[in-house]
């Protein structure tokens, strides 16, 4: 059986620190992917993300959203973090990336080394918008 809870605003159990839930919504990350392009290009873990391909060195395209976005006028945040491993201890700022084409459906990611185009082992992007 479903159920539907509408409030306003939330509180803490003392009653104090309210935040409206509009900001709560508005403010939640509405996909998360970590994958590699290193070899094959494989989804590690994810949210609202349900394939994604790989375009050639250091392109992945049409990373697709299980749910689409509102618009393609969605933010995101990208992390990369060298050519081996998966620790994040180790980063590696001889590399940059950024995005690709971003559609309703989904976006793509470019990475770079000082060498030109590079495949990148550790890649974190997280998608901030409206969902459709």
């Amino acid at each position: 059986m479903a159920s539907e809870l509408r409030v306003n605003t939330l509180k803490d159990a003392a009653g104090n620190n309210s935040i409206a839930t509009s900001f709560v919504a508005n403010g939640s990350a509405k996909a998360s992917i970590n994958f590699t392009q290193v070899s094959t290009q494989t989804i590690r873990s994810s949210t609202n993300i349900s394939s994604l391909a790989d375009s050639g060195t250091g392109q992945t395209s049409s990373i697709s959203f299980t749910s689409p976005m509102a618009n393609s006028l969605f933010a995101g945040s990208f992390y990369q973090n060298g050519t081996t491993g998966t620790a994040r201890n180790n980063f590696n700022n001889d590399y940059a990336g950024g995005f690709g084409d971003k559609v309703t459906n989904s976006f793509g990611t470019y990475s770079y080394n000082d060498s030109g185009a590079a495949d990148s082992a550790m890649n974190d992007v997280i998608i901030y918008g409206d969902l459709a």
